[in-house]
């Protein structure tokens, strides 16, 4: 599923650096606010019932020409997989916290699995049954929740257990999403078929994957692009945004109008 959040991550900075001159106390909003501060600017009703609304429409004059496609960046991987959890944790989440408004990405979650025609067990991993258990949990995860997924998959790769941090994680960053939805999604119909349908994306790649993570750029795969990819994922995708790099990218200073106290 494609996760094309609206707010920046310098905005995000912004808003939590700022929070407390602006009324929020501790640098969160206040009680009413029942969003994380990287939706606060994703549609004009949560800015207002954020209190952020002054500060979304300042921080939109700065965003990149929204004409030009952003760098579609999507990963195959596995929930338990050391070098996936690394990537996620060291590149691309960091990446797209500064970047999300020129780049999107999509999380597959399934790698070097196999689809067996089996009922009492659908699927192999090359970690085991936890393994298989965690990529489908990721990938119900990523249907339920949207907006928010790339932050609770972030928050489960960086954890010392995945598994373990999964319902902290999603309590943290999705709360309005419920465990127990989760946990029926796993069980049911619906968790198998997101998993056929990663398999599906996954058994399609052309060239085939020889090992995980697997990281496409724009749907296409070059073994240079990944080696970029694993050393400075930011730097790639200011490389390939074809519009006008973002400030984030040139360096650039920019000058916010705005009044403290």
């Amino acid at each position: 599923m494609e996760i094309n959040m609206k707010v920046s991550g310098l905005l995000a900075v912004f808003l939590l650096l700022s929070a407390d001159k602006i009324g929020f106390g501790m640098s969160h909003p206040k009680p009413g606010c029942r969003y994380p501060p990287s939706q606060w600017c994703r549609s004009l009703e949560i800015a207002i019932e954020c209190k952020v609304q002054k500060q979304c429409m300042e921080m939109n004059a700065i965003r990149p020409n929204q004409t030009v496609p952003p760098v579609s960046v999507t990963l195959y991987y596995e929930s338990l997989c050391p070098a996936c959890r690394v990537f996620m944790s060291e590149q691309l989440f960091p990446t797209w916290t500064m970047l999300q408004d020129i780049m999107t990405v999509t999380l597959v979650p399934y790698g070097n699995a196999k689809e067996l025609l089996s009922a009492n067990s659908p699927f192999t991993c090359q970690h085991g049954e936890p393994e298989c258990r965690g990529n489908m949990i990721e990938a119900c995860i990523i249907h339920l929740t949207g907006h928010s997924a790339l932050h609770v998959i972030y928050c489960m790769a960086s954890a010392a257990n995945v598994l373990d941090a999964a319902e902290p994680c999603l309590e943290l960053y999705a709360p309005s999403v419920s465990w127990s939805s989760v946990v029926s999604c796993v069980r049911g119909a619906l968790g198998y078929q997101l998993m056929h349908s990663n398999a599906v994306m996954t058994r399609a790649l052309n060239p085939a994957h020889t090992h995980i993570p697997w990281v496409t750029f724009n749907g296409e795969y070059t073994e240079e692009n990944e080696d970029k990819a694993m050393s400075s994922l930011y730097h790639l995708v200011c490389q390939l945004y074809k519009g006008v790099k973002p400030p984030a990218c040139t360096g650039a200073p920019v000058r916010v109008d705005r009044s403290f106290c």
